[in-house]
């Protein structure tokens, strides 16, 4: 059965600081692409749901263009009517068949009156929906433009930082095993508490790393004999004195 290697406590703060300072460094690097990931997603999403929009109207606009057509069906049919009636009426045999026509003849006029206000209506409707048609697609190519210019940003820095963000992360991979089990488990929990990913701190003026509270001179003699880890007291931070974290490189 393998012996399972012991670390020393000095060897415990080297393995994870050189750890700290390559996930700051990927950190540098995303922090360098900033919001833009984001910013990308979100213009797509958006100009996604202008597209939507687009299409509603599209669809509303077909739906009165067919209401336009069957309303100037209407009229035509009325107006063949109106045709026929007047020429009936030119041929009564008495006031009683006159009269017949004549309201025939009032009826078709009041179709084609309330068919053309229909359709003067649906026009109306129709040319607001292609007014808002028209903002909504200015809205798409101006989102279209800016979404063009953050994707070429966003690709320029991840073609510049591509190789070294993957060189960084097989360095990891490498750093993380050398790492006792239970220390890189603690350190990923410490690391996950704060937004700028610092676990590993070292002690400078007196003072955290981490949250700049000072640290009494009998904390820092500990530190820097390295015989125990040491967190600090107000952030929770492994605290490492300032010459181990000057000589570890990555």
């Amino acid at each position: 059965m393998a012996a399972i290697k012991e670390f020393s406590v000095q060897e415990k703060l080297a393995s994870i600081c050189k750890l700290q300072k390559i996930d700051s460094k990927i950190d540098e690097i995303n922090k360098l692409r900033g919001e833009l990931p984001m910013e990308v997603k979100d213009l797509e999403d958006e100009i996604a749901g202008y597209n939507t929009r687009i299409a509603i109207i599209d669809n509303e606009i077909n739906v009165i263009d067919e209401d336009i057509k069957r309303k100037q069906a209407t009229q035509a049919e009325s107006r063949e009517l109106l045709k026929k009636y007047e020429k009936q009426q030119n041929n009564v045999k008495n006031s009683r068949e006159f009269e017949a026509i004549n309201k025939e003849i009032e009826l078709n006029e009041l179709e084609i009156k309330a068919c053309d206000k229909k359709i003067k209506d649906a026009n109306y409707e129709k040319e607001e929906h292609n007014t808002h048609k028209a903002s909504i697609l200015k809205l798409i190519g101006d989102k279209e433009e800016l979404l063009k210019i953050k994707s070429n940003e966003l690709s320029k820095i991840a073609e510049e930082t591509e190789k070294e963000e993957a060189d960084l992360l097989k360095i990891r991979e490498t750093a993380a095993e050398a790492v006792e089990s239970r220390l890189l488990v603690a350190y990923n929990r410490i690391r996950g508490s704060y937004r700028n990913g610092l676990a590993v701190v070292p002690v400078e003026r007196d003072s955290c790393g981490g949250c700049f509270n000072v640290i009494p001179p009998q904390r820092q003699s500990e530190i820097r004999l390295r015989k125990k880890m040491i967190v600090c007291e107000h952030c929770g931070r492994i605290m490492i004195d300032s010459e181990l974290n000057d000589s570890i490189s990555i």
